[in-house]
C-alpha cells in the first residue's frame, strides 16, 4: 500500500484534452481522498481538431460515465461508420476504412483471399461491396448494432462526429460535479524546486501561484510546462509526414448527414469533411513546403459544399511527439504530449490513451522511476503504431501529378511498415501485434484500398471449388446489401435517438 499518495493534482489547460483528463481521474479519485484542480483561461482559444472519432470513444465515455444520448444531443453529434478516403491511390479513386469485417472467413481461411482469388479470374465485385459499414453508409443509413453474435447487425462497430468544443464543455460539466475545481486565470509561468527540478507550481498573470504534486499538461501545442519550464525536446516526424499546416473553417450543412468522415486527397495534402448536425465542419491539411498558405486556403475553400461561417484559420504545427511524455512530476496529454494529422481520427483516441494509462500507472508522491518508463514506453509505442498506418496512406500511393505526392511514393518508411508492407505485397498477411489499436481489418482496408494487391493468395484457398466460392461470395453481397437497405436513415436515427438544437431530416 502506497504510504505516500497524491493528493494535489493540477491539470494546466481546458479544451479537450484538459477536461478529458479531468472526468476521468475525477471518476477514480473522489474528491475527499484528491484534490483535482484545473486552471484555464477564457481568453486562450481552442484549437478543437479531432471531431471524428474512432470506436474506442466508446471506452472512455462508459468509463467516465456518460449517457449516449444526453453526450450526442449536448455536442450535435452523428453517427459514423467508417472514413471514406478519396483520391489517395489515383485521382478518381474512393474506398472506405469502415468500422467492421468483411464478408466471413470460409474454410479457416481468411475472407480477404477468396475476394483475391475472385478478382484473379475475373470478378469486378470491389471489396467495400462485402462490407456492412460501407454498404449502409454510403445508403445514408444507420442502426445502432445488435449485440447477439449470430446476427448481420453484430458485424460492424461505430463512432462519432461531434463539436469538439461542445464536448469540452459537457465534460467541463461532468467533472465539475465530481468535485473538480475550475480555476480561471492566464499562465505565465512555472516555477521547478530547486534541489530535484520537479514542477513546484504554475504563476499566474495575476501572481497567484498555484502548487501541485502531479501536473497534467494540457496546454496545447505550447508545452508550457513540459516544454517551456522542463525542456524535454520534441521528436520531429516531417521527413514521413510532410504535412505541417491546416486549415479549418465550419460551413453550412448541405443536407441530411452522411454517417462517415470523408478525406480527400489534393496536390500538397488532404481534405476533411465532417458532418455534424449543426454543421459540416471541414479543413485542408497541407505541407508548407509544397504549398503556400494562401493556396492552401483557396482549396479548401473552392472545394466546400456550403457557404462558409468564417475566415479558414490556420493551424501550425511539427508532426510527432515529446522525447518523454512524462517528466519528472508533469505528464503532458493532448497536443502537449505530441501531434498526428487527424487521417485516421486518432487526435482523441491518444488523448484517451494517454489518460487511461495513467490511471493504469498511478504513481505516489514519489513519482517511481519504473513508473514513469512504463508510460513513456507505452505512450511512445502507441504514437509509432498511429505514425505507420497514418504514413502508409501517403506511402502507397500511385500518383505522380505533383512534387508533393512524388515525394511520398518514393519516400523511405520505418523498417516496421516496410516490413509490413512487403509481407502483404507477397503474401496477403496484414501482421499486426496483440493490443495494437489497428487490427488484421484495418490494415486489409487501405492496402487493399489504395491497391497494394498481393501476389499471391493463401493456398489453401483453393480447397474449395470456383463455383462453391463464387455463390458464396455473391450470396454474402446479396444479403449484406439487403441488411443495409433495412437500416433507417442516419438522420431519422440521429433524429429520434439524439437530436441536438438543429432538427435533421431524414
Amino acid at each position: 500500500m502506497s504510504q505516500h499518495p497524491i493528493r494535489n493534482i493540477l491539470i494546466v489547460g481546458g479544451g479537450t484534452a484538459g477536461w478529458m483528463t479531468a472526468a476521468a481521474l475525477a471518476r477514480v479519485l473522489p474528491q475527499d481522498f484528491c484534490r483535482i484542480r484545473l486552471v484555464e483561461s477564457d481568453a486562450i482559444g481552442i484549437v478543437g481538431v479531432g471531431e471524428a472519432t474512432i470506436p474506442a470513444i466508446h471506452d472512455f465515455n462508459r468509463r467516465v460515465g456518460l449517457d449516449e444520448r444526453e453526450f450526442m444531443a449536448s455536442t450535435n453529434a452523428t453517427f459514423k461508420l467508417g472514413i471514406e478516403f478519396v483520391n489517395w491511390g489515383n485521382i478518381g479513386d474512393a474506398y472506405m476504412h469502415p468500422f467492421g469485417t468483411y464478408g466471413r472467413d470460409l474454410n479457416g481461411v481468411g475472407f480477404h483471399h477468396y475476394w483475391l482469388r475472385e478478382r484473379e479470374a475475373g470478378s469486378a465485385v470491389a471489396f467495400d461491396e462485402y462490407s456492412l459499414p460501407y454498404l449502409a453508409a454510403k445508403r445514408g443509413r444507420f442502426g445502432l448494432p445488435k449485440t447477439e453474435a449470430d446476427s448481420v447487425y453484430s458485424t460492424y462497430s461505430y463512432a462519432f462526429h461531434f463539436d469538439a468544443s461542445l464536448y469540452a464543455r459537457y465534460l467541463r460539466g461532468v467533472a465539475e460535479g465530481l468535485g473538480v475545481e475550475r480555476i480561471e486565470g492566464r499562465i505565465i509561468g512555472a516555477e521547478l524546486r530547486p534541489e530535484d527540478g520537479y514542477v513546484q507550481c504554475v504563476v499566474l498573470e495575476n501572481g497567484s501561484r498555484l502548487d501541485g504534486e502531479l501536473f497534467i499538461d494540457c496546454s496545447g501545442f505550447r508545452g508550457l510546462l513540459i516544454e517551456e519550464a522542463l525542456k524535454t525536446g520534441y521528436v520531429d516526424w516531417r521527413h514521413w509526414l510532410p504535412c505541417d499546416r491546416a486549415f479549418a473553417v465550419p460551413s453550412d450543412y448541405p443536407g441530411p448527414p452522411d454517417p462517415y468522415t470523408r478525406a480527400t486527397a489534393h496536390d500538397a495534402g488532404w481534405q476533411w469533411r465532417i458532418p455534424l448536425q449543426h454543421r459540416m465542419g471541414n479543413g485542408h491539411v497541407f505541407s508548407s513546403d509544397y504549398s503556400s498558405e494562401d493556396r492552401a486556403a483557396a482549396t479548401l475553400l473552392d472545394n466546400l459544399e456550403g457557404e462558409p461561417h468564417a475566415e479558414p484559420r490556420l493551424l501550425r504545427f511539427v508532426p510527432g511527439k515529446r522525447r518523454k511524455m512524462w517528466r519528472r512530476n508533469c505528464v503532458a496529454i493532448g497536443l502537449s504530449g505530441g501531434f498526428l494529422e487527424p487521417l485516421e481520427s486518432t487526435s482523441i483516441f491518444l488523448i484517451q490513451a494517454a489518460i487511461m494509462k495513467l490511471i493504469e500507472l498511478l504513481p505516489d508522491s514519489t513519482m517511481p522511476a519504473p513508473v514513469v518508463d512504463e508510460y513513456n514506453r507505452s505512450m511512445d509505442q502507441m504514437f509509432d503504431e498511429v505514425r505507420n498506418f497514418i504514413i502508409l496512406h501517403y506511402k502507397q500511393t500511385a500518383r505522380d501529378d505533383s512534387e508533393f505526392w512524388r515525394y511520398c511514393r518514393n519516400m523511405s518508411v520505418p523498417d516496421e511498415l516496410d516490413y509490413r508492407m512487403r509481407l502483404f505485397g507477397k503474401r496477403g498477411v496484414a501482421t499486426h501485434r496483440n493490443g495494437e489499436l489497428f487490427i488484421e481489418t484495418n490494415w486489409i482496408a487501405v492496402y487493399l484500398g489504395q491497391k497494394l494487391v498481393p501476389q499471391q493468395y493463401d493456398p489453401r484457398a483453393d480447397c474449395l471449388g470456383r463455383d462453391e466460392v463464387s455463390k458464396s461470395l455473391a450470396s454474402m453481397r446479396e444479403y449484406l446489401v439487403t441488411a443495409a437497405e433495412a437500416m433507417p436513415a442516419h438522420g431519422t436515427t440521429v433524429a429520434t435517438h439524439c437530436a441536438g438544437t438543429t432538427a435533421l431530416s431524414s
